[in-house]
């Protein structure tokens, strides 16, 4: 290490604070433009890889960017429902594989995911522990989902009321846990996957009770008219599914009119998805098909250009702290004016004198740079899965 390069640092080290907060300074400047790219670029690839992954969504008519989010992060609130009659619309055209999703409730905190197997294997989840769901009222939870609420395969897990006092709508199902997923780092992690007719009886669509021409029902019965029997409020409905009451679970009415919220409709190739899109083109049609990708896409170009905006409100920021550090080297050269005058008079050269304070700088600078640098390295190797975690949060 050169004279004035020797002295550089052994000033630094004698003045830690001020030191300190210049390299903070110049790193700040340097780190925050440069990490916000590396954490924009990493967010991008992190929301669009489960877009790219899904060809296409359909569901009722309204916002693209809800459907989209609630479907795939199963974020954001249920989009305006659609019904069952879509999955067998797209299964009957033959250009798709349609996989329904049923959302909007949740289980202490966890999203439900009324679906079917064909998700699992969409989604590439696989099961470590227990198995798949198989028979009404069974469950399966993503890694994270069961480890925060503590259960494990043959637990029970209870849905929650969408209201405090929901008389005639749904109600708390008691559900047991037939498997837990391992890990796919992503949303569906927190999940909480039920078969749809799970869901609809969550939803109150489907429903058991004791059996009414069982003698011990008397009391449940408000009038008998050959066949049919009518009964009257104090019939017990089931809030968990047995094997000694599965058999009394059923529903009503057409269950191509039963709602739910998207379909995803897994098309083979290219020319399938032009196709089946076309389907969903006329005037009068009700339900709208998007690929997720394209959404994501136009969402990602509103966050770029907020970032283009915080990156200069961050240059200007950046100048207002350099002129800062600017002064504060020239407020320190006033005040060791002394000091550079006796370096003077026992035979420092002006030209050495000068060496040595713009020495100071360049130990600044180059240490400011080097902690940005640290940073940004820390940003690129763990960014992705603090994004993930959020995302997850």
């Amino acid at each position: 290490m050169s004279g004035p390069l020797y002295l550089a640092w052994r000033y630094a080290l004698r003045h830690p604070a001020k030191t300190s907060i210049l390299v903070a300074a110049i790193a700040l400047i340097v780190f925050l433009p440069v990490g916000l790219q590396v954490l924009v670029g990493q967010s991008a690839r992190e929301l669009t890889a489960r877009a790219e992954s899904t060809p296409l969504l359909v569901g009722a008519r309204g916002s693209a960017l809800e459907l989209v989010l609630s479907s795939l992060y199963l974020e954001s609130r249920p989009p305006e429902p659609t019904d069952w009659a879509q999955v067998e619309r797209v299964e009957a055209t033959g250009l798709a594989r349609a996989i329904p999703l049923h959302l909007g409730f949740q289980a202490r905190g966890h999203p439900i995911v009324g679906t079917t197997l064909d998700y699992f294997d969409f989604r590439g989840l696989h099961v470590a522990q227990g198995r798949r769901m198989a028979v009404l009222g069974e469950c399966v939870l993503g890694a994270r989902a069961a480890r925060a609420l503590g259960l494990a395969p043959g637990g029970e897990l209870v849905s929650s009321s969408e209201t405090v006092f929901d008389l005639a709508g749904d109600y708390p199902l008691k559900m047991r846990v037939a498997g837990v997923l391992a890990p796919s780092h992503t949303p569906d992690d927190e999940a909480v996957f039920v078969d749809v007719k799970t869901a609809w009886v969550i939803e109150g669509l489907g429903h058991g009770h004791q059996d009414l021409a069982a003698p011990d029902a008397e009391t449940a019965v408000l009038a008998r008219e050959g066949s049919s029997i009518t009964a009257n409020a104090s019939v017990v409905e089931y809030q968990e599914i047995t094997p000694a009451n599965a058999d009394s679970f059923h529903f009503h009415g057409d269950l191509s009119a039963y709602p739910i919220s998207a379909v995803i409709a897994v098309a083979p190739d290219a020319k399938s998805r032009a196709l089946l899109m076309g389907r969903y083109e006329g005037e009068n049609e009700s339900q709208q098909v998007l690929r997720p990708v394209s959404v994501m896409d136009e969402l990602l170009e509103t966050v770029v250009t907020i970032q283009v905006y915080v990156v200069a409100a961050i240059a200007i920021v950046s100048a207002a702290t350099l002129a800062t550090a600017a002064l504060v080297f020239l407020l320190s050269l006033r005040l060791r004016g002394r000091e550079i005058e006796t370096l003077v008079k026992i035979g420092g050269a002006r030209i050495s004198v000068a060496a040595v304070l713009a020495s100071e700088v360049v130990v600044v600078l180059s240490l400011g740079i080097l902690l940005a640098a640290a940073l940004t390295l820390v940003t690129s190797r763990f960014g992705s899965a603090a994004i993930r975690a959020l995302l997850l949060s």
